[in-house]
């Protein structure tokens, strides 16, 4: 049985740095491509980040570049997305997810169409 299980996400103040990590199990991260989306109330969903499991290559959302940065530790089997200089408009649950079918990122990164296995969520606050 897969299971992704996120954490690391909490209430932060504008400017201010969270890393959020998704542990999965049943799964390892050299079996497709696995990173990270969000939603917020009332908007799209978003692929924020993905990260290759063919060559570790990784894509960042335009709206996210130069702020968050993805990784992975395949000896824990777990990703991590660090977050610098968040913003309000960064709020929203964050999901871990992986591709159905796919090990290299695909160029729109993750899509909800795409998708595999995702996990529950935490949810990430930016606000004063």
């Amino acid at each position: 049985q897969v299971q992704f299980v996120e954490s690391g996400g909490g209430l932060v103040q504008p400017g201010g740095s969270l890393r959020l990590s998704c542990a999965a199990s049943g799964f390892f991260l050299d079996y497709y491509a696995i990173g990270w989306f969000r939603q917020a109330p009332g908007k799209e969903r978003e692929g924020v980040s993905c990260i290759s499991a063919s060559d570790g290559s990784t894509t960042l959302a335009d709206s996210v570049k130069g702020r968050f940065t993805i990784s992975s530790d395949n000896s824990k089997n777990t990703v991590y997305l660090q977050m610098n200089s968040l913003k309000p408009e960064d709020t929203a649950v964050y999901y871990c997810a992986s591709d159905r079918e796919r090990r290299a990122c695909r160029s729109g990164g993750l899509t909800w169409g795409t998708l595999g296995y995702w996990g529950q969520g935490t949810q990430v606050t930016v606000a004063e």
